[in-house]
């Protein structure tokens, strides 16, 4: 779940490449702290139902399930949903993964009380559709915790840079600000309550080491300089 996981080799396969990531210092602490935003905007699940869109490996829906809720996966890889079951098989935890694009939620319409999506829209153009989908899968009164890559950052420079270079993975992708991901989920219907940021410092392990402490601090009162941008929202009951 982390913003720079995907900025290693494509001849690797996904799982290796997060793997690599977050045996690296600055992946880590990036990775701890955008977990720790996320779980903080998710809040107790204990007992929910809870969908993970572009779940990956499997590592947030394990979180997810040790923290007591009934979890779904869905990931358009296969290689993603192999290592996602054999992550929670050697857990001994019970999580359903499924494949699926996150446009067409394989899955029946308001059967989740909450749904998360990490960082899957950077490679996704039109990003209505997928909030569509999830408000289709989201109870009346559930809610969306939606983090993604942020535009202003040096991350994000530094990512473009790396596209003007030749760079297949980062050619295409597409960063948004917190305006931009507050409009698109509320064109799907969803109510928005809140917008943070993250992850404020660059891609160095000293930085990271010095900022870490008071980043989510910051992040509670400004988006802009964020890697890492994390929203949440809710479906609305509908009248009695």
């Amino acid at each position: 779940m982390s913003t720079t996981k995907s900025d290693l080799d494509l001849s690797e396969s996904w799982p290796d490449i997060y793997a690599r990531w977050g045996a690296t210092e600055v992946g880590a602490i990036t990775d701890r702290l955008e977990l720790q935003l996320i779980l903080e905007l998710v809040g107790d699940v204990g007992g929910c139902r809870v969908l993970d869109v572009g779940c990956g490996d499997g590592e947030f829906a394990l979180q997810l399930a040790g923290r007591g809720a009934i979890v779904t996966g869905v990931d358009a890889s296969t290689a993603m949903i192999e290592a996602a079951k054999n992550r929670v098989t050697q857990a001994e935890v019970d999580v359903a993964f499924q494949i699926g694009a996150a446009e067409h939620l394989p899955l029946a319409a308001e059967q989740f009380d909450v749904v998360t999506a990490i960082t899957i829209l950077c490679f996704v153009d039109d990003a209505r559709p997928v909030f569509r989908e999830i408000a289709r899968v989201l109870r009346p009164g559930g809610r969306l915790v939606i983090g993604e890559l942020g535009k202003w950052s040096t991350w994000a420079a530094a990512r473009r840079i790396r596209a003007w270079m030749g760079s297949r993975l980062w050619r295409h992708a597409r960063f948004r600000t917190a305006s931009e991901l507050r409009g698109l989920a509320e064109q799907a219907g969803l109510v928005v309550e809140d917008v943070r940021g993250a992850i404020y410092y660059p891609r160095c392990r000293f930085a990271a080491r010095i900022f870490s402490p008071v980043d989510l601090a910051i992040g509670r009162h400004f988006t802009k300089g964020a890697a890492f941008l994390a929203l949440s929202a809710t479906k609305p009951q509908r009248p009695a």
